[in-house]
């Protein structure tokens, strides 16, 4: 199974975008605006701290109404971050995101921020596995179905000539 380091590698696009807890909601929205992406790493320094969603400024932003220039980003990232190692299987990764509905992972190599998965990238991964699997098996059947088939063939005169015995 695929891991999540090949993943970031067959990314377009595999660059992060981090924002402070400080910034300004509106700054964030700008940058996931302009940049087209659904969710920044909140980061202190270094440090992946949390994770701050499209989702999580429209959501909580109408329901408690912060819709002032003064929000920050804080105010507004979701509290537990869940991240992943580049060793990760696509398929353990996809369940983390499934149990916990999420739709980004920051991928973390020795506390340090290497990137970020979306869950239509695992699903693209899981895609590729599929198709090479299936492309394994279409060979398969190629090569060996005619033998397959003369075996099956082979067996059924041997039935033939048993149940002659017999009689």
């Amino acid at each position: 199974m695929t891991n999540i380091k090949y993943v970031i590698e067959k990314k377009l696009d595999p660059s992060v975008h981090t924002i402070s807890p400080s910034a300004s909601v509106t700054e964030a929205i700008s940058l996931i605006a302009n940049k087209n992406i659904g969710a920044l790493i909140v980061t202190e320094e270094t440090r992946v701290v949390r994770i701050l969603s499209e989702r999580d400024c429209a959501r909580k932003m109408l329901k408690h109404q912060f819709l002032t220039e003064e929000v920050q980003v804080q105010q507004l990232m979701t509290a537990n971050v869940l991240t992943v190692a580049l060793e990760h299987s696509v398929k353990d990764s996809l369940k983390l995101m499934t149990d916990h509905h999420l739709r980004h992972l920051p991928v973390l190599e020795q506390e340090r921020l290497v990137g970020m998965v979306a869950v239509g990238d695992l699903i693209k991964a899981v895609m590729e596995d599929q198709n090479a699997f299936i492309q394994q098996l279409e060979y398969y059947i190629d090569q060996y179905g005619a033998l397959a088939d003369a075996t099956i063939q082979d067996q059924q005169k041997l039935i033939q000539q048993l149940q002659s015995y017999e009689s």
